[in-house]
């Protein structure tokens, strides 16, 4: 599979997602990216920055300037059919009990363009597969 690159579809993870709303440039980072994820992205980022309030990690101020940018993101949502199949089939293959995380693969794979993670441990997990990158690998 053939992954172009530049201002391109690129399937954003939660964590990544998170950390930009977070950062002091948002999404800035991302530059030119044409950023997209599957539907689980915002409910996801949601419950991380309200959980990172909740625990006193982040500041309730950031945690709703996080919302806010989480709501203005410039990520485009996409479910494209068999979605739910593919990360079944990821989860099967990589062993995992749960397909959050799957999701995102699946996504990328589906649309053949690369996976931001934040998630060292999903970047390390998955570097096999070629498409999965880390935030400063753009």
């Amino acid at each position: 599979m053939a992954f172009a690159r530049g201002p391109v579809t690129l399937v954003i993870d939660a964590s990544a997602a998170f950390n930009a709303c977070i950062a002091d440039g948002g999404f800035a980072h991302y530059g030119r990216e044409s950023l997209v994820g599957p539907p689980l992205l915002w409910p996801e980022v949601r419950s991380s920055l309200h959980e990172a309030a909740w625990r006193k990690d982040i500041s309730g101020d950031l945690a709703r300037l996080g919302l806010e940018r989480l709501r203005v993101a410039p990520i485009a949502t996409r479910s494209p059919g068999g979605l739910g199949v593919e990360a079944w089939r990821i989860a099967d293959a990589f062993g995992w009990a749960k397909t959050y995380d799957a999701e995102y693969i699946a996504l990328a794979s589906l649309l053949g363009c690369r996976l931001v993670t934040a998630d060292a441990a999903l970047r390390r997990g998955t570097a096999r597969l070629g498409f999965v990158i880390g935030p400063t690998e753009l």
